[in-house]
């Protein structure tokens, strides 16, 4: 609990001193917006990336269609968080817990990013599922796998499993 609420804190803080940065909302966000675009770009479709005019999110638009803004909550570091915060609480050994976090970190943020490739191609070609797409199905994705990231720390690498052995 005490790791989740000190990166909670520090990543609080980061988007508090964002506001007056070069990048807008703030730079993990423009990142994952600009990456978003670059993979859809790469897919074939003509992908533009736009800061929102009026709020803290960046429009995502496909053939000049637009479907989508990428917010802060899209940027995958509240998942991260509460992966490494679980991960901590269920420590191995010190260089075992930091390769984990640090791949499966890595991990979240690749399938958040593919997550919203592919939301948005959806959202262009079936804008109807938008509620199922978005609330349902996406989500059920990013957080199904952290969840079975974490079954497979506990169940191969946690001092837990050692200590009950």
């Amino acid at each position: 609990m005490v790791v989740y609420m000190l990166m909670s804190l520090c990543y609080k803080w980061y988007l508090d001193i964002s506001k007056n940065g070069d990048y807008f909302p703030d730079y993990i966000t423009n990142l994952v917006a600009r990456q978003s675009k670059d993979l859809i770009d790469v897919t074939g479709y003509n992908a533009q990336v736009l800061p929102h005019s009026e709020e803290p999110s960046m429009k995502l638009i496909i053939n000049d269609k637009y479907l989508a803004r990428v917010i802060e909550g899209c940027n995958s570091v509240s998942v991260i968080i509460l992966f490494v915060s679980f991960i901590v609480a269920f420590s191995g050994s010190l260089k075992t817990t930091l390769m984990y976090i640090l791949s499966g970190s890595v991990l979240i943020y690749t399938v958040n990013l593919l997550r919203i490739v592919i939301l948005s191609i959806g959202l262009y070609h079936y804008p109807w599922r938008r509620d199922i797409l978005h609330t349902v199905i996406f989500p059920g994705i990013i957080y199904g796998m952290v969840f079975l990231l974490w079954i497979f720390w506990v169940n191969r690498f946690s001092n837990m499993i050692k200590k009950n052995e």
